[in-house]
């Protein structure tokens, strides 16, 4: 992936547990500040966030809330992504035994649930084998109540241990609908937002429902449910300072609803847009972030944000300094 930082991440510096578990608070998490313009880095504290914007900053937050989306299948698991794109009745699903991706399954596989439900794999989705389009059947129950009478949240074999779906929500979670946490807001407390509001830092939501991540190297962002309420492109369009996505999904929706000249509306329904060096920033002047494995597809949008300079210089800082990966690891803010 060219321009893109290239590193192995060491097994220590994966987050295997939320950071309460470490005994932190979730915005002691740590935070590098990365400038584009002068090219400098900082290293902070989560908390430490109102120091770095200023009055007339507009932070742009994702409600979706994260589902129990994966499902016991026998020996194998069954993690739900999104409902299917075309609108039809199905979900694209993935296959998972134990650590890794379930890549036997065939047409026709019928999975059973629990509580009497079953996944039959109808076709291939997208490109690959790791994804499947799925027709369920739960007994006429509805998909949201039957994961989180009978599902666990998703996780990956960096987290050994199971840990209760509160641990992967936002404190302003509203919306059920995300298969995976948009982890880059977890940091954020009820106080941290107080204190941003008192500062005359507006904050603006939207929804944008993730699939499962992608772990497989360079493989790009599937199609993603969205909506930008009339209200936040209001917000946006009147900010007198800088637009802050807080995560690469806020950043997806906004850009998706975007002008040429950078206005944004209001919208709804499926982006397929991946943000890129060949289809820059239109309305996002700053990122809140987590930190991305090597030649993750959220890079390309980081080397966006940042520039190839800036994100190479970060992610060497990162490593040297022992941040954390992840979603329960520590953050990454990029300004202008």
């Amino acid at each position: 992936m060219a321009g893109a930082p290239a590193f192995a991440l060491p097994p220590a510096l994966e987050a295997t547990a939320p950071p309460e578990a470490r005994g932190l608070a979730r915005d002691e998490v740590r935070l590098l500040v990365a400038r584009r313009g002068d090219g400098s880095v900082a290293h902070a504290s989560f908390r430490d966030l109102p120091r770095f914007l200023a009055p007339g900053d507009v932070v742009v937050v994702n409600t979706s809330a994260t589902l129990p989306a994966a499902l016991p299948a026998g020996d194998l698991a069954l993690h739900l992504s999104t409902p299917a794109p075309d609108g039809s009745p199905y979900w694209v699903v993935e296959l998972r035994d134990g650590p890794h991706p379930y890549l036997r399954a065939r047409v026709g596989d019928v999975l059973r649930l629990p509580a009497g439900g079953r996944a039959a794999l109808l076709a291939q989705y997208a490109a690959g084998r790791r994804l499947w389009v799925a027709e369920l059947d739960l007994g006429g129950r509805d998909v949201v109540a039957y994961l989180h009478a009978h599902g666990r949240p998703i996780r990956y074999r960096y987290v050994p241990r199971e840990w209760p779906l509160r641990d992967y929500q936002t404190v302003y979670a509203l919306h059920d609908g995300s298969a995976e946490m948009p982890s880059a807001g977890r940091p954020f407390t009820a106080e941290l937002i107080t204190r941003l509001v008192a500062g005359g830092v507006s904050v603006a939501p939207l929804v944008l429902h993730t699939g499962v991540s992608s772990p497989e190297r360079s493989e790009p962002p599937f199609p993603e449910r969205y909506r930008v309420p009339e209200e936040t492109a209001r917000m946006v369009n009147a900010a007198r300072g800088r637009v802050i996505a807080v995560g690469t999904t806020v950043v997806r929706a906004l850009e998706t609803v975007a002008a040429p000249d950078g206005t944004v509306g209001a919208g709804a329904g499926w982006t397929r847009l991946t943000v890129s060096p060949e289809r820059p920033l239109r309305v996002v002047d700053g990122l809140i972030t987590g930190w991305h494995e090597p030649q993750a597809s959220h890079l390309e949008l980081l080397r966006a944000a940042a520039g190839d300079v800036l994100l190479r210089r970060s992610y060497r800082e990162a490593l040297a300094a022992g941040y954390l990966w992840h979603e329960f690891g520590d953050s990454h803010l990029v300004l202008p």
